[in-house]
C-alpha cells in the first residue's frame, strides 16, 4: 500500500488528538504526505514532529492545503452538554451545526474544487459520520442532527463528484476510546434514562478502517462503513 500512495497528499483534519491523530499516523505509515489542520497548533507540531524523526513527512497547518489534494479526512468535529433540548444554549447548537455540518461542507467544498482542477483530475473524500448519523442517544439534538446532515452530505458529494472522478465516503465510528471518549467509560446515559458503562475499542481499528478506504483506487469506494465496540448498545438501541 505505501508504494501506491507515494507522493500522494492528504489533508486530516482535527489531527492533533484522538481519531484524527491515528488516522494521520496511519496514513504517513502508507506513504501519503500528511497535511494536519486544528484548532490548538501544539498536538499538531507534535505529530508533525513524530512523523519528521520517523522519516515522514507531515506538515501542521492552521488552514486549508494548496496545490494537489488526493484525500480529505474530514474529521474534526464537536459535542454539546446532554441536557434536554429547551435547556440548551441555541448558541450551543450553533456551535455544533457550524463546526460538524458547515465546517465539512467548507473543507468539502475547498477539496472538492482542488480535486475537480487538478491534473491527474479527483481525489477521495472520507467524512467522519457517527453511529448517531442513524440512531440517537439521549439529549444529543445538536450532534445528531449534524451528523445526519453529513450523511446526507457524504452522498451527494459522491453522486456530484461522478464526473470528476472524485468519490466520497463516510466511516459511521461507535466508542472508540480517545482522550475526549474515556469518559464513556464512568457510564453513558441509555434510552431508558439509566446511566451505564459501555464497551469502547481501540482508537487503532479506526485507523486501519481509513487507511483501507484510502487505498482503494478511485474506481471504487465504500460509501459508508460502520466500525463499533462490537457489544455496545448500538443494534437494537433506542
Amino acid at each position: 500500500m505505501a508504494s501506491e500512495a507515494s507522493s500522494r497528499i492528504a489533508l486530516v483534519t482535527g489531527a492533533g488528538t484522538g481519531i484524527g491523530k491515528a488516522v494521520a499516523l496511519g496514513l504517513l505509515k502508507d506513504g501519503f504526505v500528511v497535511v494536519l489542520t486544528g484548532r490548538r497548533p501544539e498536538p499538531l507540531d507534535a505529530v508533525a514532529q513524530a512523523a519528521a524523526d520517523a522519516g515522514q513527512q507531515a506538515v501542521a497547518m492552521p488552514a486549508d492545503v494548496r496545490g494537489r489534494l488526493d484525500l480529505l479526512f474530514n474529521n474534526a468535529g464537536v459535542n454539546a452538554p446532554a441536557v434536554p433540548m429547551d435547556e440548551l444554549p441555541v448558541e450551543r447548537w450553533k456551535d455544533v451545526i457550524d463546526t460538524n455540518v458547515t465546517g465539512v461542507f467548507i473543507c468539502a467544498r475547498a477539496a472538492f474544487g482542488l480535486m475537480r482542477r487538478q491534473t491527474p483530475q479527483g481525489g477521495r473524500i472520507i467524512n467522519n459520520g457517527s453511529i448517531s448519523a442513524h440512531a440517537p442517544r439521549p439529549f444529543s439534538s445538536p450532534y445528531t442532527a449534524s451528523k445526519h446532515a453529513v450523511l446526507g452530505l457524504t452522498k451527494t458529494i459522491a453522486l456530484d463528484g461522478r464526473d470528476f472522478n472524485i468519490v466520497c465516503s463516510q466511516i459511521d465510528i461507535g466508542n472508540a476510546l480517545t482522550e475526549l471518549s474515556a469518559r464513556m467509560t464512568q457510564g453513558v446515559r441509555q434510552a431508558n434514562g439509566s446511566m451505564a458503562t459501555e464497551p469502547m475499542m481501540d482508537v487503532e481499528h479506526v485507523a486501519e478502517a481509513v487507511r483501507y478506504m484510502a487505498g482503494l483506487p478511485l474506481s471504487t469506494n465504500v460509501l459508508n462503513m460502520t466500525v463499533m465496540a462490537s457489544q455496545m448498545p448500538f443494534v437494537g438501541r433506542g
